[in-house]
């Protein structure tokens, strides 16, 4: 009988670590028809919207007829699903764009007065999956550190924006002192709780039962606070896997939008295959600048607003011609690693959409909704309008399902999305 081998086994020689790739002998569980390799979950949004006119096919089903954003995709027709009917309801806010928010957490009027967000469906696919991988739940962003990841307290996780840094972090492993400043820490980080935790009994015996309601939410925040650094100190003694690709170099201009976002994605890959997270965000944003795309010369914002000008929307149009090669980008590279007899497209689940579906008039309906991989049965269009959209959060509750989750609600969810 052979043994099994440990899942983040690495060959060794002369000081050079190789991760393996996910092989069948590497645990019990992955040769059984019972555990498959893990499920994943990925979302990128972009957040300007994609031009309808170039977008939506005139039919259904899988004999759907192409159009101009989906020729980009061709090769890959067989790996995604577009859906259209799905939004948020009451996604007017304060601002225009502040539909960007709440993409991910359905949260009802977003940037109103008292407006509170809720927690985004990565962070509870995080939450489930906790500390299983290094990084519970990976958040990236093309420009600043907005994103669209909340807490179940609803703040917001900001976006990481050096593709650099993401690397080193999940990569390559640090210097003996920085390894040791880091684990002083969370020593410190450590001591500074359990002092807390001392004076809490005496707190509670002076304060009004107001207060220790919101002492309540405190101290939930803190024993959070002690598990994570319990589990990232478990994980600062393990060795970092090691992947055969140059380490990516950061592109300071922002005007490079298409470059930026194919950074990120060619990130993805990476970060699933070494299982270093199952969750990923990511948010191409608004940089408020004249990309570098040839043959345009208006911003990206003032274009998506293009008011019908044919001028306006033949820039717009190239400009997410580039977006959507960067998602195609995406498909192709996590389509090619094999992984227990499948693809690692089979068992990630990729969401590519955006918060708008006509951002032209800032109209966060009918939004553009791609499903890619995760085992679906792909290669269709699938027309879900009828009198009103349908919840988004329904597909967020199959996708949470089928991850392994159990949900039965989600946001504004009525159900379950299915589909033929």
């Amino acid at each position: 009988m052979n043994n099994a081998l440990h899942r983040r086994t690495f060959l060794r020689a002369s000081g050079i670590s190789l991760a393996l790739p996910l092989l069948e002998s590497m645990t019990p569980a992955f040769a059984s028809k019972q555990d498959a390799p893990p499920k994943r979950l990925v979302f990128v949004c972009t957040s300007l919207g994609l031009h309808p006119p170039k977008l939506w096919p005139k039919t259904t089903g899988k004999g759907y007829e192409s159009t101009p954003y989906l020729d980009l995709l061709k090769n890959h027709r067989d790996d995604f699903t577009l859906f259209s009917g799905l939004s948020h309801e009451d996604q007017t806010g304060r601002q225009p764009h502040d539909s960007e928010m709440t993409w991910l957490t359905a949260a009802r009027k977003p940037g109103m007065a008292g407006f509170r967000n809720t927690v985004s469906i990565d962070q509870v696919a995080a939450k489930h999956f906790g500390y299983t991988t290094r990084f519970p739940s990976v958040t990236l962003g093309t420009a600043k550190a907005q994103s669209q990841s909340y807490t179940s307290g609803g703040v917001m996780i900001p976006a990481e924006t050096s593709p650099a840094s993401v690397f080193a972090k999940m990569f390559l492993e640090g210097k003996p002192s920085e390894v040791k400043a880091q684990q002083r820490r969370l020593r410190e980080g450590r001591s500074i709780l359990d002092q807390l935790g001392s004076e809490t009994k005496k707190l509670r015996s002076e304060a009004s039962a107001s207060d220790n309601h919101l002492l309540d939410d405190y101290f939930h925040s803190v024993r959070q606070a002690e598990t994570k650094i319990t589990a990232v100190q478990g994980w600062m003694d393990k060795t970092k896997p090691v992947v055969d690709v140059n380490p990516p170099q950061d592109i300071a201009d922002p005007a490079d939008l298409i470059g930026r976002t194919q950074l990120l994605m060619d990130l993805v890959p990476l970060i699933v295959q070494t299982d270093t997270s199952r969750v990923i965000t990511v948010m191409v944003q608004d940089h408020y600048v004249v990309p570098k795309v040839e043959g345009v010369s208006g911003n990206h914002h003032n274009l998506s607003h293009h008011g019908q000008d044919p001028s306006k929307i033949d820039q717009l149009a190239k400009i997410e011609a580039g977006i959507v090669g960067c998602f195609g980008s995406l498909l192709e590279q996590i389509k090619r690693p094999a992984e227990s007899g499948t693809r690692l497209l089979d068992n990630t689940s990729i969401v590519f959409g955006s918060n708008l579906g006509n951002a032209n008039a800032h109209e966060a309906k009918n939004l553009p909704i791609f499903v890619a991989g995760g085992g679906y049965d792909h290669g269709q269009y699938v027309d879900l309008r009828r009198d009103h959209d349908l919840p988004l959060c329904n597909l967020f509750v199959r996708l949470l399902q089928d991850t392994g989750i159990e949900s039965v609600r989600f946001g504004q969810s009525t159900g379950t999305l299915t589909w033929s």
